[in-house]
């Protein structure tokens, strides 16, 4: 689904990223196929903050794959939806950002990035003592950034994640986070399936030299479009 956005009548690809099993969830993101229609850090953030997306992406040579990316509050130089949903969305092979290139391959119904965990801003990961105790939170105070974790299936790499942004955007809690997810596999060193917030799902797989593979299905955001 597309939304037109101000004035301009900026185009906006709705998408959901990392949707469940059964084609629900996910986390949504816009994504404006012409940069160039805003150009400009302050215009582009502007632009984010009034979507409300978790993660904006302004994609500025659709060819090198070269993307820009924001919160409602922040440029990042590095997210996972944002990336995955891009890829999917242009059908590209490398994403070029400013850390560094990702890669990009389709398989079946997923998308998967190969991506660094250097590359991620900073997160606390937290671990509980179960996957109940994970669902029983409550949404923390701003302040961290936190990716509260534990094990529904300890063998299998099953776990059940949430994430509290905690910059004080209006994102108090994040569906599904690409970024946090490779922090979590770097950290345990293993290949693992993890369900995040009302039920979407992330796939990784730790790769040579420090890479890690995440992967996720993509679909269109069934969303109206909407005017700001």
């Amino acid at each position: 689904m597309n939304a037109y956005v101000s004035e301009q009548d900026v185009l906006i690809d709705v998408l959901r990223v990392f949707c469940g099993p059964d084609g629900g969830h996910g986390n949504a993101l816009g994504v404006v196929r012409e940069g160039s229609a805003v150009p400009g850090e302050a215009a582009r953030q502007e632009l984010a903050r009034q979507l409300g997306f978790s993660e904006t992406v302004f994609v500025d040579d659709p060819e090198r794959g070269t993307v820009d990316i924001y919160t409602p509050g922040v440029r990042l130089p590095f997210a996972g939806h944002p990336l995955v949903g891009t890829a999917w969305l242009l059908d590209l092979d490398v994403l070029e950002l400013p850390v560094g290139d990702v890669l990009a391959r389709q398989d079946g119904e997923f998308t998967w990035i190969t991506a660094r965990s250097e590359w991620v801003p900073p997160r606390t990961l937290r671990q509980y003592a179960s996957a109940a105790e994970v669902d029983a939170l409550a949404v923390p105070e701003p302040g961290e950034w936190v990716y509260a974790w534990g094990w529904q299936d300890e063998a299998a790499g099953r776990v059940r994640a949430r994430a509290f942004p905690g910059r004080g955007d209006g994102i108090e809690e994040d569906e599904a986070t690409g970024a946090a997810a490779l922090l979590l596999t770097q950290s345990l060193g293993r290949a693992l399936n993890i369900t995040q917030g009302a039920g979407s799902q992330l796939l990784t797989a730790p790769g040579p030299d420090g890479e890690i593979e995440l992967g996720g299905r993509v679909s269109l955001n069934p969303a109206v479009p909407r005017h700001c």
